[in-house]
């Protein structure tokens, strides 16, 4: 039996992620400060941001388990703002969490992993990793972040059989955005930041369901010869694709003009 740890798994894709998997008979452990374990899952208390206890998780499911072969690192929130008016408190929790989140989890499991020789670690990135999203930034600059630690990493652990690779959902309906912490400090100034998050907000509730998304990293787990990104929903990565080919000049200028 496989064995896989889901970080954030208590709720949106994580959560979603966790039931796929283990209907697909793996076991699995889900990390997360508020989770509860149920008859498949088996909830490990976490904070991500605290290295000490992603080291006494990872170490916990390996007395467990005694391997751990897939990290799929979930874990993160969203601030929403003008650049100006962050705070650094906030713009430090939101790269605490989503940034040095990641970075813990992975430096927990990866002892183990390159003692077998083998594992997959895969990030939920963002397709804002590619468009950066105005009044989002922090949480684009954080996921943007993710997508070159992880070409990095694949680098440095590919002659251990260990992949890297991330999914880059779109808009995705989950709790997320009710979690948000948004700011409209300067609104004097930027008039339009109410306006551009509510508009990402309606986008995101009528997004893609977490199930998805949780399909996509079931397949990134489980594929023989994985890409080390993948875009979470068809239209996404059309949009991705013509990041690619066209100016960024006129790419930015459009993102600007949705929000």
């Amino acid at each position: 039996m496989k064995t896989v740890v889901i970080t954030g798994g208590s709720s949106g894709i994580g959560k979603a992620t966790a039931g796929l998997f283990a209907e697909k008979g793996w076991r699995v452990y889900e990390w997360s400060r508020s989770g509860k374990s149920t008859e498949k899952v088996t909830h490990i208390s976490c904070d991500v941001t605290k290295p000490e206890e992603t080291k006494a998780a990872a170490k916990q499911v390996i007395d467990q388990a005694g391997q751990i072969d897939v990290l799929v690192s979930n874990a993160g929130f969203g601030i929403s703002g003008a650049i100006e008016f962050t705070t650094p408190e906030d713009a430090h929790r939101q790269m605490e969490v989503n940034f040095f989140g990641a970075l813990n989890s992975v430096q927990a499991v990866l002892p183990y992993m390159r003692e077998r020789q083998a594992g997959r670690i895969i990030f939920t990135s963002s397709v804002a990793a590619v468009l950066s999203i105005p009044y989002q930034s922090f949480y684009s600059a954080s996921k943007a972040a993710i997508n070159a630690l992880a070409l990095a990493l694949q680098n440095e652990v590919r002659s251990f059989g260990i992949y890297v690779g991330v999914l880059m959902p779109g808009d995705v309906s989950t709790g997320f955005t009710a979690a948000r912490k948004k700011s409209e400090e300067g609104m004097d100034a930027y008039g339009n930041i109410r306006k551009a998050v509510s508009a990402m907000e309606k986008d995101e509730q009528g997004g893609m369901s977490p199930l998805q998304m949780a399909k996509q990293l079931y397949r990134i787990a489980t594929r023989r010869n994985p890409a080390p990104q993948y875009v979470g929903g068809g239209q996404y990565a059309l949009f991705c694709f013509l990041d690619r080919i066209l100016p960024k000049r006129l790419v930015n200028w459009i993102v600007g003009q949705l929000y």
